[in-house]
């Protein structure tokens, strides 16, 4: 579902299935005999897939999408099983597991709460997997570029990413949001609570390489980042706004994902009820048809905003009625 800008949106784009011919492609690669030849054609089929195309992002029917992804997301995991190096590929899969995770697992765990616990609570433990296995595509998409870098992230997170390049920010970028979505999903797991510095050093870094990145994704994600980063200060929801107006600056204004992030890190901290329905609502007047390659991502991050405002007396209490 993010990088845009939400931390888990969907400006980068989900592959477009192509059933008959992506089918007709596996049987022939399995078929293959010669290994170089089918490492050569897994290659090929893999460059194509992981450069996709403005079909999912572009769709006008999140239903229709959540139904086609995961053949695309098993198609490049098969592709990766023969060619685990495809640094392309791994950054795609790391992409769409949490973009996917976000959008339609995540939400429909947030969704049933309140009716059925523990039904929601059977969702965010999957949302959680599929973050992880997200991640885990992004930490071996850095590993096949930089031999051992896991290792040396673990053990220094700051000097394992200081020599990495401008070109490494995608996979940095979605490293970092499946792993912090994840913790999110993990309040009942301290160790993986515990590793939140290591996603600090990766989007750090990542702003620092190219902080403009892909319409301000970096930003999108830092808006909530700010509120939960180690060592948290009362410096937080200024920087979170700094985030917020350029993320806002980068996309045009045409990106709904900013205002729903605002609303839901900052606006719910400072207890602003006002400032948090008019940011929803600012994300429902977002114009879905203005940037085509952003209009699943706009059309999902629209319907939490609506869903955000139906619960609105769940999160702040009921403005007071004037006096007589």
């Amino acid at each position: 579902m993010s990088a845009s800008h939400h931390p888990l949106s969907l400006a980068d784009r989900l592959p477009p299935p192509r059933p008959l011919t992506l089918a007709a492609a596996l049987v022939w690669l399995l078929a293959a005999s010669g290994c170089s030849i089918k490492k050569m054609a897994v290659n090929k089929l893999g460059d194509a897939l992981a450069s996709g195309g403005s079909t999912f992002s572009s769709d006008e029917d999140p239903d229709l999408i959540r139904d086609a992804a995961p053949f695309s997301l098993k198609t490049m995991e098969v592709l990766l099983s023969e060619s685990p190096d495809h640094v392309g590929l791994r950054t795609a899969a790391a992409a769409g597991f949490i973009q996917y995770a976000f959008a339609f697992v995540q939400q429909s765990a947030d969704e049933r709460e309140a009716s059925d616990y523990t039904a929601s609570e059977a969702l965010r433990q999957r949302a959680r997997r599929l973050y992880l296995r997200g991640r885990n595509h992004g930490l071996r998409g850095l590993e096949a570029r930089y031999p051992g870098f896991e290792k040396r992230l673990r053990a220094d997170a700051k000097g394992a990413t200081a020599p990495l390049g401008k070109k490494d920010v995608p996979l940095l970028f979605w490293t970092a949001a499946g792993w912090a979505a994840a913790v999110a999903q993990s309040k009942d797991q301290p160790d993986l609570i515990a590793e939140l510095p290591l996603v600090e050093a990766l989007v750090d870094r990542a702003l620092t390489l190219d902080g403009d990145w892909n319409g301000g994704a970096i930003h999108g994600f830092l808006i909530t980042y700010e509120m939960i980063r180690p060592g948290n200060t009362t410096e937080a929801p200024a920087r979170a706004r700094q985030h917020y107006e350029r993320a806002l600056a980068l996309a045009g204004g045409n990106l709904a994902g900013p205002h729903v992030s605002l609303a839901e890190s900052v606006a719910v901290a400072e207890n602003d009820r006002a400032r948090y329905e008019s940011l929803l609502q600012a994300a429902l007047k977002v114009n879905v048809d203005a940037r085509p390659e952003w209009r699943l991502e706009n059309l999902i991050m629209q319907r939490r905003a609506r869903w955000l405002l139906s619960r609105i007396d769940d999160v702040f209490l009921p403005p007071a009625k004037p006096a007589k």
